[in-house]
């Protein structure tokens, strides 16, 4: 009988991990390509969605010359003789004779025939009940068209709809919308050292990523219900294969956290290969952060579902947010890719090498400078809890006072704008 030694398995050879720029648009032209099915809206239900098709309006705005003041619309010069009165909703019939007035309200409609519009306020009365007064010589009304005429574009596909949009809409005359629906995400926490709740102890951390996750991915604008909260998942290849087939029966996408290693706990990667996944990023040079994925999951009817594998250090899981699952969302939504903005750095900002620096900044508004916060460990979230998001300092670059960098927001509430 043979006595020698079976072979040693061979190592897992991790894949060289994406540029952080190069792996920003790779998962963002994915998500476009598996972009949320159209469909239609009311206004009352389209709140964050968004536009597949630019918005325009069906009528000139305003569709008809609409006073701008309480006052007397009036023909030709005075006194004025008055005729009537002309509320808003009214149609009012012309002013046919030269010396007559209507009284007319805010919004009404401007009847024909009226060459000016006297201010309640600049008017007064005479002994037989004539209206005096000069008009302004601006006109005092609203003419058509003169905020958008019929059929002009006013936004683009691709915008988020939000309160402002759907007045917008309202007042150009459309009753629903064509939109892209919020995708729908869930939480799958892995770790078997995790508490839910206490304090740490006995060698066992607070899980800080089951109550953080699920609102970052509200702000994007995900819909996540407290039943999409799963965790922790038990530290086996079956409970977490089971666990992520369950989560794709009903979502678009869903994030894990931890096991994006290839440790002897992590099971993040058998299991997609199980579910036969195939990855758009594995790795990406980044740090903190490091390492993230995304995986794409295709079923036997060819829908498309993502897996984001969030690394298990809270703030290494929001770098991967920001980088991963917010530009696969926009994607997904058919919105743009997030552009970034620029900053000025306040203060000295070091590099990392061959990797992409994110580092955590809050901003002074006023100075329209970025100031790097303290605590900002991979496994700190004090840091992150005053920021406003993060500089970018690009590979082999380190970030000095008065330089001009990109910069990340941390997302805010759906529709919300920065300032």
């Amino acid at each position: 009988m043979s006595t020698e030694a079976a072979p040693a398995a061979e190592p897992v050879v991790a894949p060289p991990p994406a540029g952080w720029e190069e792996a920003r648009s790779r998962v963002y032209a994915v998500g476009l390509a598996a972009a949320l099915p159209a469909t239609n809206r009311s206004l009352a239900e389209a709140d964050g969605h968004t536009l597949v098709e630019p918005l325009t309006t069906r009528t000139d705005l305003p569709a008809f010359p609409t006073s701008s003041v309480d006052g007397w619309a009036v023909r030709g010069a005075g006194p004025w003789q008055v005729v009537g009165r002309v509320l808003a909703g009214g149609a009012p019939p012309p002013l046919a004779e030269e010396g007559s007035t209507v009284e007319i309200a805010t919004g009404a409609m401007v009847p024909a025939g009226a060459t000016a519009i006297l201010r309640i306020e600049e008017s007064e009365r005479t002994a037989d009940g004539r209206i005096t007064g000069t008009p302004r010589p601006a006109p005092e009304w609203r003419l058509p068209g003169e905020e958008a005429r019929a059929g002009e574009e006013l936004l683009p596909a691709g915008t988020p709809v939000d309160p402002a949009l759907l007045g917008l809409a309202a007042s150009c005359g459309h009753d629903s919308l064509r939109v892209r629906r919020p995708p729908r995400a869930a939480l799958l926490v892995f770790g078997d050292e995790l508490l839910t709740s206490g304090p740490p102890t006995a060698g066992r951390v607070r899980d800080a990523l089951g109550p953080a996750v699920p609102s970052w991915l509200r702000r994007y604008g995900c819909q996540v219900r407290p039943a999409d909260v799963v965790g922790p998942v038990a530290d086996t290849l079956p409970a977490h294969v089971a666990a992520l087939r369950q989560a794709l029966a009903g979502a678009d996408l869903i994030c894990t956290t931890g096991g994006t290693m290839h440790g002897p706990v992590d099971h993040l990667h058998p299991a997609l290969e199980a579910l036969g996944a195939d990855y758009v990023v594995n790795t990406v040079a980044v740090r903190p952060g490091f390492p993230m994925l995304l995986a794409r999951v295709t079923s036997d009817d060819g829908r498309v579902r993502f897996v984001a594998g969030l690394p298990g250090n809270p703030q290494s899981a929001i770098v991967a947010l920001v980088s991963l699952v917010a530009p696969l969302l926009a994607g997904l939504q058919g919105r743009q890719m997030p552009l970034l903005p620029q900053v000025t750095l306040a203060e000295s900002v070091p590099g990392r090498g061959d990797y992409t620096h994110l580092a955590l900044v809050r901003l002074d508004r006023v100075a329209g400078t970025a100031y790097p916060v303290r605590h900002v460990g991979s496994a700190m979230l004090r840091g992150l809890a005053r920021a406003d998001g993060f500089a970018v300092i690009r590979p082999g670059n380190s970030g000095e006072p008065g330089a001009r960098v990109p910069f990340v927001p941390l997302p805010l509430f759906p529709g919300e704008r920065a300032s």
